[in-house]
């Protein structure tokens, strides 16, 4: 499947919201910005340090702000001919940022500018670590660029696929034990990673071999949108800020309209997720991106009350208490049949969604070597994510649409 096909159709409003008419003088500032770089340069205004030492970003000029309105975890600021990018506590509680300086070459850098990595933009050799990262570059039609990827399987889009196929992508492992020396051969202009909990062994042994490491947040947010945004982080690496903005925009302007079509309903289903490991139901809490999906598809998810962003890890008999009457049940885990179900648990048929023929799933859409779609896409198209649970949820809203990632249970 083809990432490039999956560009949101929206119609373009007149309106334009007032945070993005402060910026319509970008390029007279810019123009400004190349004519007396740096000679605005204000006082030092402060130091931030930290026992991890953090980079201290010492510096400030007037620099162009790029908008981040959803997510949470980056900042973009625009100097010309180099960029900031700080990426804000990628990992949970990690009580830290990272400051990344993206210049084109020949870039005047600041003394007083203190940073964690600098990467020569734009990118012409990049190695990424999530399929999401995938969906990113193929977004702004820089898949070309990438030449490395852990567990290259889980890439399902036709595109990148084919540049697997012509040995233009290396297989890297996986990601906490990546294959460095090949990654070592590659010499990639930069490796977008990420961390569970700092302690990345093979990025850190990377980034002391001379290549740069960025870290990537996207997977800590819990907005869809948030999540989306990311790919703001990703133009600055190509000096596609413009064309990943409007990208996003469209999405956002998709993802509202369906968020807006769904309050209309008469009525407000009730949902389950999740499925049993073991012998532990695993579905996601109530502050999840998952959860938040099922909230703006206008339902009730049966688990909002939970804390937390991630998962939740509770035994079959709490959710049978809680959820055995719900009204659909969305992403069972790996299933997609109910007759898996049945064999995996006779405990399944106890609830009215299994009995109702009202279970959807998402993991049935696979690419040719077994990747889960939704992974991939998901994060970059919550519109399409949405639409999906609202003609579920509320049919008779969207009559005509055709699901991108949910499908029922065979």
């Amino acid at each position: 499947m083809s990432n490039q096909n999956f560009r949101p159709k929206v119609n373009k409003y007149v309106y334009v919201a007032p945070e993005i008419l402060n910026n319509l003088t970008f390029g007279l500032e810019m123009d400004l910005l190349q004519n007396i770089k740096f000679l605005l340069i204000l006082l030092l205004l402060s130091a931030c340090k930290s026992d991890n030492k953090e980079a201290e970003i010492t510096f400030t000029a007037e620099g162009i702000e790029i908008p981040v309105d959803y997510a949470s975890g980056f900042s973009l600021t625009d100097f010309g001919d180099f960029k900031l990018v700080v990426v804000k506590d990628p990992w949970p509680d990690a009580g830290r940022s990272f400051t990344y300086v993206l210049a084109e070459k020949g870039a005047e850098i600041p003394s007083s500018l203190k940073y964690d990595q600098k990467i020569t933009i734009p990118v012409k050799n990049m190695v990424v670590t999530s399929t999401t990262h995938v969906a990113s570059l193929e977004i702004l039609e820089e898949e070309e660029t990438l030449t490395g990827f852990p567990g290259l399987d889980y890439i399902s889009s036709q595109r990148t696929r084919q540049n697997i196929a012509e040995g233009k992508i290396r297989e890297l492992g996986q990601n906490e034990i990546l294959n460095t020396e090949v990654l070592l051969d590659l010499q990639p202009d930069v490796v977008i990673g990420f961390s569970i909990d700092g302690g990345n062994k093979s990025l850190n042994m990377v980034q002391k071999s001379g290549i740069p490491v960025v870290l990537n947040g996207d997977w800590t947010e819990t907005s869809p949108l948030g999540k989306a945004e990311w790919i703001k982080f990703f133009g600055a690496f190509y000096n596609k800020i413009d064309e990943a903005s409007s990208f996003f925009e469209d999405v956002e302007q998709d993802y509202l309209e369906a968020k807006t079509l769904a309050g209309l309903a008469k009525n407000r289903p009730t949902v389950l997720s999740g499925a049993m490991y073991k012998d532990q139901w695993y579905l996601p809490a109530g502050e999840s991106w998952q959860a938040r999906f099922i909230r703006d598809a206008h339902a009730d998810y049966l688990f909002s009350n939970t804390g937390g962003s991630g998962s939740l890890s509770l035994s079959m008999e709490n959710v049978l208490a809680e959820a055995q009457d719900a009204d659909f049940w969305v992403g069972p885990a790996q299933f997609h049949s109910y007759n898996e179900l049945q064999q995996a648990s006779p405990h399944y048929q106890k609830f009215s969604a299994f009995q109702e023929r009202n279970v959807f799933t998402f993991s049935s859409e696979k690419g040719e070597t077994g990747g889960v779609i939704f992974y991939e896409l998901g994060p970059v198209r919550p519109d399409l994510v949405l639409k999906d649970l609202v003609s579920i949820f509320h049919p008779y809203l969207l009559p005509d649409h055709q699901t991108t990632f949910y499908k029922p249970l065979e």
